[in-house]
């Protein structure tokens, strides 16, 4: 009998394991979303018909994997463009790139404070978007509102989804602090870290086009050129060219 009963055991945790390691099925995308990629997403516009067709498998492969919530707001298709869009242009340099530290996203309809509340009565909700922490590991928060304002003004430098999917990158080698070290390679973290603090001297010293928010932090600096980087390449390559070749060699673009 307790033969029996082991097996039984055994066969049940087989059955789980495989259940949840088993690949999710990706659906294929809608056939307007290339239309409205087209529209809203400049990084996406700008790809070969053929690199166009891997970024929109990426998508969906991201989609299969992440799940998108709303707090008080809905999660309507661009939405979902644009944040799968977001996540997919800081690593489209990577073949199979799998974020296996995210497994949902949480959007507020708007901005919100450091204990995650968006009422319109409290004057301190300025957060637009983070990486969750704690009990909110492998979540991120998004302000729709900002989700929508990085992808309308495409002469600008700032995109906060984009910002907040680079902190994932930065993450991956265990601390969020501005040293890609996962994605460089530690021959490059001395030259990355005398480009950085030289910068966010001059952004602190108000002598460099970059924001401000670049200069209160390395983790933020990161994420803050790395949006410039994929806003205003060519510009961003004119004004910050070592800078420009040490991002392309992070995210593995071509220079």
């Amino acid at each position: 009998m307790i033969y029996t009963l082991i097996f039984i055991v055994l066969v049940a945790i087989i059955v789980y394991t495989f259940y949840i390691i088993k690949p999710k099925k990706i659906k294929q995308l809608p056939l307007h979303w290339h239309d409205m990629l087209l529209k809203h997403v400049l990084f996406y516009k700008h790809l070969s018909v053929k690199d166009q067709a891997v970024f929109r498998q990426r998508m969906s492969l991201f989609l299969s994997e992440v799940t998108i919530d709303g707090v008080n707001t809905e999660i309507e298709e661009l939405d979902l463009i644009l944040i799968a869009s977001s996540a997919i242009i800081p690593v489209f340099g990577f073949s199979n790139w799998s974020y296996n530290n995210l497994s949902g996203i949480i959007v507020y309809p708007d901005s919100f404070n450091e204990d995650l509340q968006f009422s319109d009565l409290d004057g301190n909700k300025k957060i637009l978007g983070m990486v969750g922490t704690g009990r909110f590991e492998k979540q991120m928060i998004l302000s729709k509102k900002a989700i929508r304002l990085a992808f309308n003004n495409k002469t600008d430098k700032h995109n906060t989804p984009v910002h907040e999917f680079v902190h994932l990158l930065d993450k991956m080698d265990g601390e969020t602090d501005g040293i890609p070290e996962y994605l460089l390679g530690k021959e490059y973290i001395e030259p990355w870290l005398e480009l950085m603090y030289k910068e966010m001297e001059r952004i602190n010293n108000d002598t460099s086009d970059i924001r401000n928010y670049g200069g209160t932090s390395q983790a933020e600096f990161f994420a803050v050129a790395s949006e410039y980087f994929f806003e205003r390449p060519k510009l961003f390559k004119q004004k910050h060219p070592e800078l420009y070749n040490m991002l392309s060699l992070c995210f593995q673009k071509p220079k």
